[in-house]
């Protein structure tokens, strides 16, 4: 047999090639397919556990579809709340995208197993008078209901790009199913106003916080003539004022399970803690600025570390405080099957729990990337400096929300501190290009157009985001309410 001329070759390496493109074509098309394999997987799991646990005891199955649903729901929350405390930390590159992921698992799920509330208001923060409902299983499908309309609407919102509040779409649901369920009297429109005021209040309270921060840093070691001298006595201060905070949020949030602190007790631990951790960071911020060049660049470095503790804080607060939007309907429907009654507060067992956090952590690992691009570099640019900017608003804002008694959400705070920081750099940008022109008034003027293009907080995402939180609570209701009126005609 003769040897292949080199045409023949050639043939070969083109077929060779065409292979290799279509196995690139096919690994391409998986790698979806694969985290919704696994995803489908925990489902499974979650009302397999469900059916061992509750095995041949009457309404089992109720429990083991509820389950699934919870699951369901919690990996919707990993993929898009979580996004909200990492993207920043991603978006100004102090974290690679796995490193991210990693750190948000663990402290998600140290949050929701070690901090997360035993009590959850089942009834979303008294939306639903228990007492409307007429027997256990119409409030158990309204229950079924509300958790899968808000599980399939934040699905939809983490599909098509935009960091929804779980804690809203919750709300939605049960409202809707309550109304399907009850009637409109059965809802507390009182709670549902405050809701509705938190939907301006949250994000505008945490855009000011985060841009009055970065203002903050920028008056004080940005434009000081020695930056690195400056940064030595303002980094340690903003160090303390971040531990202290977040001592204060975690006293109040997060360690309900442990001990019940009120507001004056975390404020004066969170000061103390503060204290300590600026005496702490103080000679480790002289020894990491040494030799540093004096540029803006060189800060990034210094603000790096900060920023990822700030990021991981942030996540195990909100997996002690988030984790019950997942759980709260499904241990409802627990205790009611359990107890053929319902109430408006239920301890959360601790299997439910673990399906929670391990829900939260699966669905990051799967589905968050997405959402953490969009929230660190797509709305608007951010370097170490102003991630840490909206890190501090996220949790001094839910600070003032407790103390003023409002039911915020946090996505929509961490959301709005982004965009705090992207409009007070555009404010401050055409303000130094008008003293700038002022100074050069022979300079050309720059077209409307071409101002327009370099705006610095994206338009289209800041539409599409805004529109996605106003029809939130709506949209799950309506959605809750097909279900319940769906499942209800179903089981009859």
């Amino acid at each position: 047999m003769s040897a292949p001329n080199g045409n023949q070759w050639k043939t070969l390496d083109k077929d060779l090639n065409r292979i290799s493109q279509v196995e690139y074509a096919q690994a391409y098309v998986a790698r979806p397919m694969v985290g919704l394999g696994v995803a489908l997987a925990f489902i499974i799991i979650a009302a397999l556990i469900a059916g061992l646990i509750f095995g041949s005891q009457p309404g089992s199955m109720i429990i083991v579809a509820a389950a699934a649903l919870g699951a369901y729901m919690a990996i919707n929350i990993g993929a898009n709340d979580v996004a909200n405390n990492m993207g920043p930390a991603v978006g100004a590159k102090a974290l690679t995208m796995g490193g991210a992921i990693v750190i948000a698992a663990l402290c998600e799920s140290a949050g929701a197993l070690l901090a997360g509330g035993d009590v959850v208001s089942t009834i979303s923060k008294g939306i639903i008078d228990p007492a409307s409902f007429s027997d256990t299983r119409i409030f158990i499908w309204a229950m079924m209901a509300a958790l899968l309309s808000s599980a399939l609407w934040v699905n939809l919102a983490t599909w098509i790009g935009a960091p929804v509040s779980t804690t809203h779409s919750v709300v939605g649901g049960v409202m809707g199913a309550g109304i399907a369920a009850a009637g409109f009297t059965a809802v507390n429109w009182a709670s549902m106003g405050m809701i509705a005021a938190s939907w301006v209040i949250s994000p505008l309270l945490g855009g000011l916080v985060a841009a009055g921060f970065l203002a903050l840093i920028k008056a004080k070691i940005i434009y000081q003539d020695d930056k690195i001298a400056a940064a030595r006595t303002w980094v340690p201060i903003l160090v303390g004022i971040m531990m202290g905070v977040f001592s204060t949020y975690l006293a109040i949030k997060g360690l309900k399970k442990i001990i019940s602190i009120d507001i004056p007790t975390a404020l004066i631990i969170g000061a103390a803690i503060g204290a300590l951790s600026y005496v702490a960071s103080a000679p480790l911020i002289r020894r990491q600025s040494e030799g540093l060049e004096n540029r803006n660049k060189s800060l990034k470095v210094l603000f790096g570390l900060p920023l990822v503790i700030s990021a991981a804080l942030l996540s195990f607060a909100h997996g002690a405080n988030d984790v019950a939007n997942a759980v709260g309907p499904l241990a409802a429907i627990v205790h009611a099957n359990e107890f053929g009654e319902f109430a408006g507060k239920v301890n959360i067992p601790q299997w439910v729990m673990i399906i929670g956090a391990f829900g939260i952590s699966f669905g990051l690992l799967l589905f968050g990337p997405k959402l953490i691009r969009m929230v660190g570099s797509q709305i608007t640019k951010l370097n170490p400096m102003r991630a840490y900017c909206v890190a501090l608003s996220a949790a001094i804002t839910v600070i003032i929300a407790s103390w003023l008694g409002l039911p915020v959400s946090s996505t929509h705070i961490a959301v709005g501190g982004v965009f705090g920081v992207g409009f007070f750099r555009e404010w401050h940008h055409e303000r130094r290009l008008k003293l700038s022109s002022a100074q050069k008034p022979v300079e050309k003027r720059i077209a409307k157009e071409e101002r327009r293009r370099r705006k610095l907080v994206r338009r289209s995402h800041f539409m599409t985001i805004v529109a996605a939180w106003i029809i939130t609570v709506p949209a799950a209701a309506l959605l809750s309410a097909l279900m319940f009126f769906l499942l209800s005609t179903l089981f009859h």
